[in-house]
């Protein structure tokens, strides 16, 4: 039996959109994609969720630890490592640097120490601007085992139900959440940011249970999937919100709506290109069995571009810092290039750093014979 690439590929779509996003088009692309390319991560992460996760939840949360919590402390205390060094040769800097208030100044003792432990403890206080997209392994590390114990609470009470019915309650309790998150302006404190992403990520791993349940009925529909096109587009010239940390009323149906409808969308456009082989299925399988070292190095490998940008230009050099890339002449097609250096940067050095373990590999070999 052939494996589906159709959830991988979708995935592959979803991170290119994501370093699209950060790229900074100047145009209506962007404010279409950022409608639904980060809820596509956690409907797809909900795909594979079902009774037989719930009935092992140890080993759905050891391979969630394994997956997300150890790969953001790892790859945050790389960067915490590195800050100093990197404002020391100008990557950051307290001249373009700061962005939204944030801070890039160099780190005391202290300040490293506190951030340290804030990376172990809350999965937070990492370095904001060279990793701005780690939210993400805390969001999906919190949706998914919070689902977890919420279907296995609901599922213990009534056996009847099937899996997506209890999806079901646990979407609408979140949107519910949500709605009193808003009314009553409080915040999770346990949680960074207040909990807005988290919530969000649960509804819809959700979203990606009860999709499954219903793709023979919804995903093979062309009529639906130009639909939700169309939809995305429109709320694009809308401007609606994706999934930030600040909530409003609107949010509680629009967000859902276009959540849906970029996985639905996305989805269909991944499987008619699984159903060929070729090296556009191939390319977009890999892409999207490797998101997470995109995850973490398209933001550092952005700098390779802002580079040549400077050059270009004849700008400051201290315009390297700003974040996420250089934001004048953005009306140019630079964000071509942070594009394409933000998804094959990343993926060079990959295959790179496996080519040389493997070289390093055959030439320890014959050693270890030699000395058995």
């Amino acid at each position: 039996m052939k494996r589906d690439a159709s959830v991988s590929i979708a995935k592959a779509f979803a991170i290119i959109l994501m370093v699209i996003g950060h790229a900074e088009y100047p145009g209506l692309l962007t404010s279409c994609l950022y409608t639904f390319h980060m809820p596509l991560f956690f409907i797809t992460a909900g795909y594979f969720f079902g009774r037989r996760q719930a009935e092992n939840p140890w080993e759905f949360c050891r391979r969630r630890i394994r997956g997300l919590y150890l790969p953001m402390v790892r790859w945050s205390l790389v960067w915490l490592l590195l800050h100093n060094l990197f404002h020391h040769i100008g990557i950051l800097n307290e001249v373009y640097g700061n962005w939204e208030k944030g801070v890039t100044h160099p780190y005391t003792l202290k300040e490293s120490v506190s951030r340290c432990v804030q990376i172990f403890t809350s999965m937070a206080g990492y370095d904001e601007f060279l990793a701005g997209a780690f939210w993400f392994f805390r969001g999906l590390l919190v949706a998914s085992i919070l689902f977890l114990v919420l279907f296995r609470l609901i599922d213990s009470r009534s056996k009847r139900l099937e899996e997506w019915h209890i999806a079901a309650i646990i979407c609408l309790g979140a949107v519910a959440f949500t709605a009193a998150h808003i009314w009553f302006g409080f915040k999770i404190a346990v949680i960074p940011n207040g909990g807005w992403r988290e919530t969000w990520g649960l509804f819809f791993f959700g979203c990606g249970l009860i999709y499954r349940r219903f793709e023979p009925a919804i995903g093979r529909s062309r009529l639906l999937a130009v639909a939700c096109m169309l939809l995305i587009c429109f709320a694009g010239t809308q401007h609606w919100s994706g999934m930030n940390n600040i909530g409003r009323y609107r949010d509680l149906w629009s967000l859902p709506l276009t959540g849906c409808a970029g996985f639905i969308a996305v989805h269909f456009i991944s499987k008619a290109i699984a159903r060929r082989e070729g090296t556009l299925k191939r390319l977009l399988t890999f892409i999207g069995e490797n998101t997470l070292y995109i995850l973490v190095f398209h933001i550092i490998s952005f700098k390779a571009v802002s580079a040549l940008k400077i050059a270009a230009y004849g700008l400051d050099w201290r315009k390297i810092g700003c974040h996420m890339v250089i934001h004048d002449f953005n009306d140019d097609h630079f964000w071509i290039l942070y594009s394409i250096a933000g998804v094959a940067l990343p993926l060079l050095g990959l295959t790179a750093a496996k080519k040389l373990r493997r070289i390093a590999a055959a030439r320890l070999k014959p050693e270890s014979v030699a000395e058995a």
